[in-house]
């Protein structure tokens, strides 16, 4: 309950305020658009935010789109209402990935100018419908300047709803990624298991732990494109993680065929008995199961 009053200088709209057991004292109409917002929230609102999941990569090519879209994939083929944010400038686009870069919907140079509260279901209602999921990626355009601003308000309009939120983030950390990452519950570190990787994935992790305090390393095992460079005996994914110092949140083993259904506009972890598919359901099924505690999540 809020206490709402005109007169600062009025030393008795603070004693109704204790009389009456109120929360807070607000002024207007300097705290005008703040009050807006709280009742804006309160009536959007469905509860707890939604688990907000980042995802980067320890070293280029490392597989964090295709990790970051494929637990998207999977959290709206189990009900969960899906919203999947390309926060990686630099990237091809995740609705490329998903095969709908020419399905209708805005994308992020819409949302550029973006200040203060966004409404949750406006921006679900704006954004392309992919595989039962909602995607705000990057269209074919010049590059655009995302503030942290845009980016704060953005986040926040998608996680309000509930549900899953997964943001497939760069491996540099600004203000505005900084932004991403302050709003992030779990975030998963894809390292290939190789020597060099290791080693560039040390910096990501220490650069990303300046913000968020719940880092875990997902290490990709040899396969794929580059075979199995740089892999050592005895580097298996629980040596990756303790030189990282990061708890292990899983082994994820290359699935032959991706690129291939990429091409033909399958997206990542649509074929439930493929390992990349496995290991999201997995995740998912202790990431809901154990929830949202202390900024962190029981995985």
């Amino acid at each position: 309950m809020l206490l709402v009053g005109k007169d600062l200088d009025d030393p008795g709209v603070w004693e109704r305020g204790a009389r009456i057991g109120a929360e807070g004292v607000v002024m207007l109409p300097d705290a005008e658009s703040w009050l807006t917002g709280r009742i804006a929230d309160a009536t959007e609102s469905v509860g707890r935010p939604a688990l907000t999941v980042g995802v980067l990569g320890g070293r280029g090519g490392a597989g964090a789109s295709t990790l970051a879209c494929a637990l998207a994939v999977t959290a709206a083929r189990v009900g969960q209402r899906t919203v999947l944010v390309d926060g990686d400038t630099l990237g091809g686009g995740l609705d490329v990935l998903l095969g709908g870069e020419r399905t209708e919907g805005l994308r992020w140079p819409a949302f550029a100018e973006s200040r203060g509260r966004v409404g949750g279901g406006a921006l679900e209602e704006s954004l392309p419908k992919l595989h039962d999921l909602s995607v705000l990626s990057w269209d074919r355009g010049d590059s655009v300047l995302i503030p942290a601003d845009a980016m704060r308000s953005v986040i926040s309009a998608a996680r309000r709803r509930g549900g899953v939120v997964v943001v497939d983030l760069p491996r540099g950390v600004d203000e505005t990624v900084a932004e991403a990452l302050a709003q992030t519950d779990l975030g998963l570190l894809v390292v290939p298991a190789e020597v060099r990787a290791v080693a560039a994935a040390h910096r990501v992790a220490s650069r990303t732990q300046m913000v968020l305090r719940d880092l875990r390393a997902v290490v990709r095992t040899p396969g794929g494109p580059g075979g199995s460079r740089g892999y050592g005996p005895g580097l298996d994914e629980e040596e990756v993680a303790r030189l990282l110092r990061l708890p292990l949140a899983g082994e994820l083993p290359w699935e032959p065929g991706l690129l291939e259904a990429a091409e033909r506009g399958v997206p990542p972890g649509a074929r439930p008995s493929g390992m990349l598919a496995r290991f999201c359901r997995d995740f998912w099924e202790q990431a809901l199961s154990g929830g949202v505690s202390g900024g962190g999540v029981a995985v």
